[in-house]
């Protein structure tokens, strides 16, 4: 049942500032009179000898960034990804996890399982194996089953709201049609919140 306004927030599973954003948004809602709305999004990645030098500077540099941030809340381990993902198998993961009520427990899981070298967001099997793990035998047969039929069209929705709402980036939050991009402008959101009168 809702409880609030909505608040969007558009992810993707390979991106490091995104997996910095879930904890705390995942806590939005026990703060302000909100209901959080996670989107999936797939980045658009280009591999090496796709990009300019510059921007493999700044990809290095994005990672290094990233750990920095997650030192200061404890050092959670945020390790480069071994190559471009199609993250498509796990987002279609988190609409299915959604479904099953175990959307938390995914999202958080497939974030340090994927920085940490332990998931292949892009091969279905590894992501069933998780589900079954997480949320018992069987579990991952039907995902396979929602990603072969639903999973697909459920996505393309989403894909489509974010491109009405001109997403370029994970995490980007939406509150009253206002974006909020980055971890770091949570803050920003905050104030946004309390000033609509929305603090619990």
């Amino acid at each position: 049942m809702a409880s609030g306004e909505e608040l969007k927030l558009y992810y993707d599973y390979k991106s490091p500032f995104a997996f910095l954003a879930a904890e705390p948004a995942f806590a939005l809602p026990e703060k302000y009179a909100v209901d959080l709305r996670w989107i999936p999004f797939q980045l658009r990645i280009k591999g090496k000898g796709e990009r300019s030098e510059y921007s493999e500077w700044k990809a290095r540099y994005s990672y290094l960034d990233a750990r920095r941030w997650a030192n200061r809340r404890g050092g959670f381990r945020i390790r480069g990804p071994r190559k471009v993902y199609d993250s498509r198998p796990a987002l279609i993961g988190g609409l299915f996890a959604t479904r099953e009520g175990c959307f938390r427990d995914y999202t958080l899981g497939a974030y340090a399982r994927f920085f940490d070298h332990r998931l292949e967001l892009d091969l279905p099997e590894q992501v069933a194996g998780f589900l079954d793990e997480l949320a018992g035998a069987g579990t991952g047969a039907r995902y396979l089953a929602y990603l072969a039929g639903d999973g697909g069209r459920d996505f393309d929705v989403a894909m489509e709201e974010a491109h009405a709402d001109h997403v370029f980036g994970v995490p980007l939050f939406f509150f009253r049609g206002e974006p909020f991009w980055g971890h770091d402008r949570m803050p920003l959101l905050e104030e946004r919140l309390g000033e609509a009168g929305l603090r619990r």
